[in-house]
């Protein structure tokens, strides 16, 4: 009967194991993705000021108060 319990206690290693991977790949890729967010951020940001100072310009050379 100790044979059966060793067998169980086993078990429940192994599946903690496993389970302990999947947490950790799942975190690999949680971080990935987060990565790959930030990087995608801080290009739209970029983007975005390049286009307010374009327009920041363009607006400066327009005005026809200063001509």
């Amino acid at each position: 009967m100790n044979d059966d319990e060793e067998f169980l206690d086993d078990f429940d290693d192994d599946e903690s194991k496993s389970s302990n991977k999947f947490d950790v790949e799942a975190a690999e890729l949680a971080a990935k993705k987060d990565k790959e967010l930030a990087e995608r951020n801080n290009l739209a940001r970029k983007r975005i000021d390049e286009l307010n100072e374009k327009k920041r310009l363009k607006e400066l050379l327009d005005d026809e108060e200063d001509w």
